[in-house]
């Protein structure tokens, strides 16, 4: 059986992993008999939001403890997570992706991505591991393998997208339900929440960037066999 890793960022679309974006991932990969591990960084969150009024507060909360809320608490520390004994992970967006794990939110083209993340994904493609990133999260991508022109989408944001290219990434405009894939880099994006007005919307993408991260695996393994 294939194990997926999900690595989380928070609980909430304001500081942390969007959370319909995170469960539709588990969901699609318990649909399809995966079985998934979900991981964070065990650090604390760039900002905290009330996400009523939308207004920072004044208070520190941990990636990993608050990413425990999704994982109904069987999460890892990513610094625990080796590469070697998964096949494949998987980010889901929300503004903590473009807080927590990397600065794209507050830097642009210019972000910097969490040592540990770059480190991990670094491993993983060296390992020729598959990478899915949904929504914002493909900001993370860009920057750790720019050099590599990866072909990536957050959707139709012109303004988003010029910042991801400007790091390297080939951005590809796509549709809420549809999906980018660079068979070269082994990488799956969709744009999720950067498009999307509900949960059904959403489903649709994430479904296919799950089906189409197995395939690779498949593919890969098969490969690695010849």
């Amino acid at each position: 059986m294939h194990k997926i890793a999900v690595l989380l960022s928070g609980c909430g679309v304001m500081d942390g992993s969007e959370i319909h974006e995170a469960v539709l991932t588990l969901l699609a990969l318990d649909k399809e008999g995966i079985e998934y591990i979900c991981s964070a960084p065990n650090k604390d969150q760039n900002q905290v939001i009330n996400h009523i009024t939308n207004q920072s507060q004044n208070e520190k909360r941990n990636m990993l403890i608050e990413s425990a809320r999704i994982a109904r608490g069987k999460i890892k520390d990513i610094k625990d997570l080796k590469p070697s004994e998964i096949d494949a992970v998987i980010l889901p967006g929300g503004f903590g992706a473009a807080c927590n794990l990397s600065t794209f939110a507050s830097e642009g083209s210019d972000t910097k991505i969490l040592p540990e993340v770059e480190s991990f994904l670094k491993e993983m493609h060296k390992l020729k591991k598959p990478i899915g990133a949904i929504c914002i999260a493909p900001n993370v991508i860009a920057k750790v393998f720019g050099n590599l022109s990866p072909q990536i989408t957050i959707g139709t944001d012109s303004d988003t997208a010029s910042k991801l290219e400007k790091m390297g990434a080939r951005h590809i405009n796509k549709k809420v339900d549809e999906i980018v894939i660079d068979e070269k880099n082994l990488f799956v994006t969709t744009p999720a929440y950067m498009l999307g007005k509900g949960p059904k919307e959403v489903e649709a993408g994430i479904s296919k960037l799950v089906k189409a991260i197995i395939k690779m695996i498949a593919n890969t393994k098969t490969k690695a066999l010849a």
